[in-house]
């Protein structure tokens, strides 16, 4: 448990809140530190954990490559890319996202990188193992610090 006071994701606005986190932020993949920062961001949105973004100079990039398939488009952020992640023999494919050009309010997070929990080994907010949204579409953090119910699930795609 956090000394934090805990967060209602239905307090969150929409359109969604960027704002800068002190938090320490890393994803761990096949015992790499993908990513590790003290700079990175999180988007806040109404029913969704946050979705935490990291400089890419916090990143491995040496550890990504572009992902073949389909770009989504984000009413509020733009088009995404996204990104798999390779480290020897173990693939996490689709693993992480980017918005190369995203809409303003959103410019600080352009190139910045966003991770799927439930698709890497772990990603942390602090010390913290964050739990994954659910559904394979979202890519929000749970930490304790946070209180739901949360999107994602089934039977909530239409809140």
């Amino acid at each position: 448990m956090t000394d934090r006071p805990r967060e209602s994701v239905w307090d969150y606005p929409r359109p969604p809140r960027l704002e800068p986190t002190s938090s320490r932020l890393r994803v761990v993949f096949a015992g790499e530190t993908v990513a590790d920062t003290l700079r990175g961001f999180r988007l806040l949105e109404t029913s969704h954990p946050p979705v935490y973004y990291i400089p890419p100079d916090d990143v491995r990039l040496d550890l990504l490559e572009a992902a073949p398939g389909p770009r989504s488009f984000c009413e509020f952020k733009g088009r995404a890319t996204y990104w798999t992640i390779r480290v020897g023999n173990a693939v996490a494919e689709r693993a992480a996202w980017s918005y190369p050009e995203p809409a303003a309010p959103y410019y600080p997070i352009a190139d910045c990188l966003a991770f799927y929990p439930d698709l890497v080994d772990a990603c942390y907010v602090g010390d913290e193992k964050a739990m994954p949204q659910d559904g394979s579409f979202y890519g929000g953090w749970i930490s304790s610090a946070i209180e739901g119910p949360f999107k994602g699930g089934p039977g909530t795609w239409g809140w």
